[in-house]
């Protein structure tokens, strides 16, 4: 199971620790959403937020630290991005064995976009696994769009390891 949460106004720092206890279950899992993390403090939703490699680094601190202390298998932190300004600093992203992370591709739209966004976002800066989100209404508004097909999405590279779809 994923818990995915969207900041608002809040931050992780703040928000994390609520979920502490879910955390503790071997079967869940955790994503953030960086769109809607406002930090300047505009209306979720009026602009694209960020997360810094810092917010991510909290993140992923708190989830090893629930993972050692309980002994429970790594827990996955999803990250979803269609910007690089979404996610700031990845270079300073610190991975740690308990925690796998996947930056997952998280834009709507026709095909070719998608696979441009990956490419442009994902692909340079994965962190350590790649990530895919299809849409099912999202994905087909455009003209000549369509829902991309397992096979489609495989043939991306990296090849993601972790496909969602909303």
């Amino acid at each position: 199971m994923f818990l995915d949460i969207q900041v608002g106004l809040s931050t992780l720092q703040q928000e994390v620790p609520e979920f502490e206890k879910y955390f503790k279950m071997p079967h869940v899992h955790f994503g953030i959403d960086p769109e809607f993390s406002m930090k300047g403090g505009q209306a979720p939703g009026k602009a694209v937020g960020t997360f810094d490699a810092a917010d991510i680094n909290y993140t992923i601190d708190y989830l090893a630290k629930i993972v050692a202390e309980n002994n429970l298998p790594p827990k996955i932190l999803v990250i979803h991005r269609f910007t690089r300004a979404m996610v700031t600093n990845t270079k300073g992203i610190k991975l740690k064995p308990e925690v796998q992370v996947v930056m997952d591709m998280d834009g709507w739209g026709h095909q070719a976009r998608k696979i441009n966004t990956y490419k442009q976002f994902i692909y340079p800066e994965p962190v350590q696994f790649a990530g895919f989100k299809i849409f099912y209404k999202n994905d087909l508004r455009e003209a000549g769009s369509h829902i991309m097909t397992p096979a489609e999405v495989l043939k991306l590279k990296p090849q993601p390891v972790y496909i969602q779809y909303q």
